[in-house]
């Protein structure tokens, strides 16, 4: 009989007297502090870890940005804003909490396609660097640029003519809404210059959810000798060179942590490259998972224990329209199971088989399938890890009408 493939260790919580905790603190003791469940909690130390071990493996010239899209609670973007170098930013309100957050605006990008005219207006005002993904963003900047006195500050997002292999979403490559493919690069840098805006340097990003370190040291190899061929075509001096991410976390049975060695040395090479092929420039990797993905988990309570048929159902109090991910149902073609457990249960050694469901009137809201748990009662606390990033904000809260969920950082 072939042994399942099981989760990797989620070892970056300790717990005590059978009971995970998280921020030091005791996850029933959370959510008498919460007031409610569900909720979802994010540990600032492990934030803080998670930056500090990315930084030790890479060559300090790298500089590190966040992208908030992936957690954009503010107490969590101010933060992450003290701790990297920079922050990318998806939308003019994404934009204002990175503001708020206190971010600088010179390490602050703006990407993603259909940037509306009064978005980009903003984004010259605030004097942040826009990721240009389309002809029609340039004579729009040059005319906010005219209207407010201020440069609009650019880099030109390339759709490049590969892909990152074995990545989760692929976001360059073939036919895509990102960026501009590389075949119309030449023109549309002559249009940058001849429009004079202040153009800064290049955007790419190939994918994303990658947990093969070759997959990623090759492209960024790629896409640095891309960025340098077309650095001779461009109006200015390449200062700017974005790498992208695709640094990926174990979700599902089988995965294992990316090795950070191997990106590291390669990443070393090409700093070492650019010292006499783009003197000027300074790499960026934008990442945003990697950083907070780990560090969180979401908590629901069990309010009813079924038995149907044979099958034990543990019925919790949030489900899909809280974590859309856990449900399988944000990009997901087969369903695999996140690793899960019962958070006040920890070091129980007796086990059965359960699913765990959310609240909502159909068969999509499944937490968990048919997973090996502990023995669960009404009262206990369902624990969903790696659950930091594409969690609340990417859920569809208002279905049906339940209650959203809180957000806490301990």
């Amino acid at each position: 009989m072939t042994e399942r493939p099981t989760h990797a260790p989620m070892n970056q919580f300790a717990h005590r007297d059978g009971e995970l905790l998280i921020g030091g603190q005791t996850l029933s003791t959370l959510a008498a502090r919460v007031g409610s469940t569900p909720f979802y909690v994010y540990d600032r130390q492990l934030l803080r870890e998670r930056v500090d071990g990315l930084r030790a493996a890479l060559p300090p010239q790298i500089k590190l940005h966040y992208a908030m899209k992936a957690n954009p609670m503010p107490a969590v973007v101010g933060l992450m804003a003290t701790l990297v170098d920079g922050i990318d930013v998806a939308s003019a309100g994404e934009l204002k909490v990175a503001l708020d957050a206190g971010a600088d605006a010179a390490e602050i990008s703006f990407a993603g396609p259909g940037k509306r005219d009064a978005e980009l207006g903003q984004a010259v005002a605030a004097g942040v660097l826009v990721n240009v993904e389309s002809a029609r963003e340039l004579p729009v900047l040059a005319q906010a640029s005219q209207t407010l006195g201020l440069s609009a500050r650019v880099a030109v997002r390339i759709n490049p003519d590969f892909e990152l292999k074995g990545s989760g979403m692929k976001m360059g490559g073939g036919p895509k809404q990102f960026g501009i493919d590389v075949e119309q690069l030449p023109g549309l840098l002559v249009e940058v210059g001849r429009l004079g805006l202040a153009f800064e340097g290049f955007h790419l990003f190939a994918g994303s959810q990658n947990l093969r370190a070759a997959s990623i040291c090759e492209a960024q190899l790629k896409s640095y000798e891309l960025a340098r061929r077309l650095a001779d075509l461009a109006p200015a001096a390449l200062r700017f060179l974005n790498l992208g991410g695709g640094f990926g976390i174990p979700y599902f049975p089988g995965e294992s942590r990316l090795d950070l060695q191997p990106i590291g040395d390669n990443l070393a090479q090409l700093v070492e490259r650019a010292r006499t092929e783009l003197p000027e420039v300074s790499f960026v990797l934008e990442l945003g998972r990697y950083f907070v993905g780990e560090a969180g988990v979401y908590v629901t309570r069990i309010v009813d224990r079924k038995v149907s048929r044979g099958q034990v159902f543990l019925v919790t109090d949030g489900g899909l329209n809280h974590h859309l991910s856990a449900s399988g149902n944000f990009g997901q073609v087969i369903r695999k199971n996140y690793p899960v457990t019962i958070g006040n249960r920890i070091d129980a050694t007796v086990l059965e088989t359960a699913s765990i469901v959310g609240p909502l009137c159909t068969p999509l809201d499944l937490l968990a399938d048919q997973m090996d748990l502990p023995v669960a009662q009404i009262g206990d606390l369902a624990v969903v890890f790696q659950s930091g990033a594409y969690g609340a904000s990417a859920s569809p809260q208002a279905f049906l009408g339940h209650a959203p969920c809180a957000e806490v950082l301990v």
